[in-house]
């Protein structure tokens, strides 16, 4: 019996990481489509977050029927309380990064203009990601708590953007729409970078039962 449950929890692991790399994905495609202001590109972007999606229910009910089935001990309990919400994380951050990939899609914001770091605040939240996966796939608390730290890198590229778009409200020129698309998709990056803090918070709470482990 312990045989049988200790494969379902490798598949259940092997679902977890094939659901980052799809948030990996996402993440990588809709900065690459701000970047250059490639609508073709940001047009892929919601059938992977459709996959994130559907990728998310399957991992709901395997929990849900270990849950049901094993009467799992306190550690193994942890680890799929763990990815129940985990799952919840990243179906949020594919979708926060369709949102990013809908905003290219208007065509405010090209290659031409100002983007005061967004760019760099895009690759800072891919890596937070990137690394609280890693910091899962790893069973590793000194990459989850990296993950937490670097938090405060992706909050201050979110200080700056939003002070560059004050700034530009002081330009008659400015285009409005323009403006607060910028300010929308620094809002999507900042929330992404807080999914990937809980994903490293759970990583976390798996490996040691306890959350205020967590703190930066």
């Amino acid at each position: 019996m312990r045989l049988r449950f200790d494969e379902q929890l490798e598949l259940l692991n092997n679902e977890l990481i094939t659901m980052g790399s799809m948030c990996e994905k996402a993440i990588a495609i809709s900065s690459s489509a701000l970047q250059k202001g490639n609508t073709a590109l940001a047009k892929t972007v919601p059938e992977i977050s459709a996959e994130i999606d559907r990728k998310e229910r399957e991992i709901e009910a395997m929990c849900i029927k270990l849950l049901l089935q094993q009467q799992p001990v306190a550690t193994d309990l942890r680890v799929i309380s763990a990815a129940l919400k985990m799952v919840t994380d990243m179906e949020r951050i594919g979708n926060q990064a369709s949102d990013i990939a809908e905003v290219v899609l208007l065509n405010n914001i090209g290659r031409e203009h100002e983007k005061f770091s967004i760019e760099e605040m895009a690759e800072a939240t891919r890596k937070m990601v990137t690394e609280s996966i890693d910091s899962f796939v790893k069973k590793d608390i000194t990459i989850a708590r990296g993950v937490i730290k670097y938090d405060d890198v992706v909050d201050d590229y979110f200080n700056r953007v939003k002070t560059g778009v004050i700034g530009l409200f002081g330009n008659k020129d400015t285009d409005g729409e323009y403006a607060l698309d910028l300010l929308m998709v620094a809002k999507y990056l900042e929330r992404i970078g807080d999914h990937a803090v809980k994903i490293a918070e759970w990583v976390i709470f798996s490996i040691t039962g306890n959350l205020a482990g967590s703190e930066k």
